[in-house]
């Protein structure tokens, strides 16, 4: 199996799946019910759950904790133009948990969907011509 799976909790499939596919380039791939989606955007598969919406992810556990969104965890998808990218997707709307950050490797931003989870976006000071940057 080739494909990458990341889970995120949500508080809302609906506001989720919106974020990611009119944002980020994902495709629903299935909704069979109201607290969860699975969405693919190339080799990675997106699973969103929502808190008590059903499946096992979104369940309390025997210990009386809850699955909840947010956090520092994230998946990386790398642009081109990491301050272009940023300005257009503020235009749209989108949050941002700071400003660019300039590294070693290159610069990133972190993005929120509705639930607050982040997707960080990655430019590297190197081109990769492995044909996996993301062309938004």
């Amino acid at each position: 199996m080739t494909d990458i799976s990341v889970r995120y909790i949500v508080d809302d499939v609906d506001a989720a799946v919106d974020f990611y596919t009119s944002h980020l380039q994902f495709e629903v791939t299935m909704r069979p019910g109201p607290g969860f989606a699975m969405l693919r955007r190339r080799g990675l598969r997106l699973l969103l759950n929502s808190p008590g919406g059903g499946g096992g992810a979104g369940q309390t556990l025997s210990d009386g904790s809850r699955p909840e969104p947010g956090g520092w965890n994230r998946f990386q998808l790398e642009v081109d133009d990491v301050g272009g990218t940023v300005e257009r997707l503020r235009r749209t709307g989108v949050e941002f948990r700071g400003d660019i950050i300039d590294g070693r490797g290159g610069r990133q931003a972190l993005a929120l969907d509705p639930s607050g989870n982040l997707v960080e976006l990655f430019q590297p000071h190197r081109a990769v011509t492995d044909g996996t940057k993301a062309n938004f």
